[in-house]
């Protein structure tokens, strides 16, 4: 398996270029047309769109042909050449300019190691643990605690939508906002057909960016530009996320997150190294909150990504129903990864949720959002077909251009032997929203742990219209 060390991927990008060359002519004549709406809806009989007329959405917001130089700068700084120019620099300089370097570990590709490494998932996370500290960075932590902060931020807010429902039009349906490929659809082609009804709840791999720039840096007495802060995650579309405006402070010159790697990115770089995972040596990830913190890896519920449509559908089953949710039970609609789930009560339906992943799907729901035909109080929807764990930065095959099945259902297996843990009764958690935020409903909590998303269709290359 190889993996490219510049911007994105630029053997896949060349590969995605030539499957998608005429991508600009599409974009002009749909520019030009006024009809594209119709057209798309006469295509799409019963929910299937016809394949002769679909953009590849995903290769296309995978690619940079479109991103301004501006964009492509910044992405271009989200590679292993930026990594180790920082760790080269810091072997060079002065000691009072070094960097201290952090990596946080999103759970979604720990699975990608323990399959690579032939290793269960907790063994795989210490030899991979071993090799970062090996290559000069001081701490590892995993982004399960920020995945808990955003999970009980997006139940909380689920709360206060549904309660407003009757009187506020952009209420319901939320939307999950973890996957940046998802938002970045919303924000440059959706627009305010959606952006409104996005969750506001900040993802994990930001609160991460918070929880490492904010709260962990002062905690070591360090300036936030003095931490370089990378994460390693699944898919591609993450550097995208960690170059947003919102997440850059020009006071301090510094972002939230520095770096993003996939994961296929960092074990080219052992590849590269010739590293052997047998003489590793097997180095307990670090916690946030020092000793005092749980070493113990966990998941939260779900189908391989973070599991907010669980979490959010047992809370608000409880909280508003007085319900207690055990087991979900999905019912699959168009496909595995078009599912649903209800809660009923005397034949009464109380709610009703969707799993929505991979864009052939994404597109069936925005056509029925068109024609107001979504019955859901949620959606939690990714652009990858199978979830986080499925992400082109880790699950694609070695040829290249298709997921690796074999090896998406391994990490799936990997994935599924952590235990789970609710975030309402993580420690961690309650003992950070006190210390570090002043309060579950403080105002610190509302600015570190959310953000906004608005409609960017007008002042892009893409128009306001465009269908895939």
């Amino acid at each position: 398996m190889r993996y490219p060390t510049r911007k994105m991927s630029e053997v896949s990008i060349a590969k995605r270029k030539e499957k998608c060359e005429n991508c600009t002519k599409q974009c002009n004549k749909k520019q030009s047309d006024d009809g594209t709406n119709s057209k798309q809806e006469k295509e799409e009989v019963n929910g299937q769109v016809n394949e002769g007329s679909q953009l590849l959405l995903s290769a296309c917001l995978s690619c940079d042909g479109c991103l301004s130089e501006e964009d492509n700068l910044k992405i271009s700084q989200q590679s292993l050449e930026e990594v180790e120019r920082i760790l080269a620099l810091n072997k060079k300089c002065d000691v009072s300019k070094h960097k201290v370097l952090v990596a946080s570990v999103c759970p979604q590709s720990l699975p990608f190691f323990a399959v690579k490494f032939g290793l269960d998932i907790t063994e795989a996370a210490h030899k991979l643990c071993s090799f970062l500290k090996s290559l000069g960075v001081q701490y590892v932590f995993d982004t399960t605690l920020a995945a808990g902060f955003s999970i009980l931020e997006s139940q909380k807010e689920f709360i206060q939508r549904y309660r407003r429902r009757n009187h506020d039009s952009h209420a319901l349906p939320m939307f999950t906002s973890s996957c940046p490929g998802w938002i970045r659809y919303s924000e440059r082609v959706l627009g305010s057909l959606v952006t409104p009804h996005i969750c506001t709840a900040r993802s994990p791999q930001q609160i991460m960016g918070c929880l490492v720039k904010d709260y962990f840096s002062k905690q070591q007495k360090l300036s936030p530009e003095k931490v370089y802060h990378v994460v390693v995650a699944p898919c591609f579309d993450k550097k995208l996320e960690a170059v947003r405006e919102e997440f850059y402070s020009s006071l301090l010159e510094t972002r939230d997150v520095d770096c993003v790697l996939t994961s296929g990115e960092i074990y080219y770089l052992m590849e590269q190294r010739k590293v052997s995972v047998e003489e590793l040596d097997s180095v307990p990830l670090d916690q946030v909150l020092g000793e005092a913190g749980d070493a113990a890896l966990v998941r939260h519920d779900g189908r391989g990504s973070e599991g907010f449509l669980e979490h959010v559908f047992k809370h608000a089953a409880k909280e508003l129903f007085g319900l207690d949710i055990q087991e979900i039970t999905y019912k699959t609609l168009r496909n595995r990864d078009f599912q649903e789930v209800t809660l009923e009560r005397d034949g009464e339906t109380l709610l009703q949720f969707a799993a929505v992943y991979g864009f052939r799907n994404i597109q069936t729901l925005v056509h029925r959002i068109r024609k107001g035909r979504v019955p859901y109080q949620l959606v939690e929807v990714l652009s990858c077909p199978g979830g986080c764990l499925s992400g082109r930065g880790q699950a694609e095959s070695e040829a290249g251009g298709r997921v690796d099945k074999a090896l998406v259902q391994q990490m799936e297996e990997a994935y599924s032997s952590l235990p789970v843990r609710l975030p309402e009764v993580n420690l961690t958690l309650h003992t950070l929203y006190q210390d570090w935020l002043q309060g579950q409903d403080s105002l610190q909590a509302n600015k570190l742990l959310h953000t906004q998303y608005r409609n960017q269709s007008q002042i892009h290359t893409q128009p306001p219209h465009m269908q895939w």
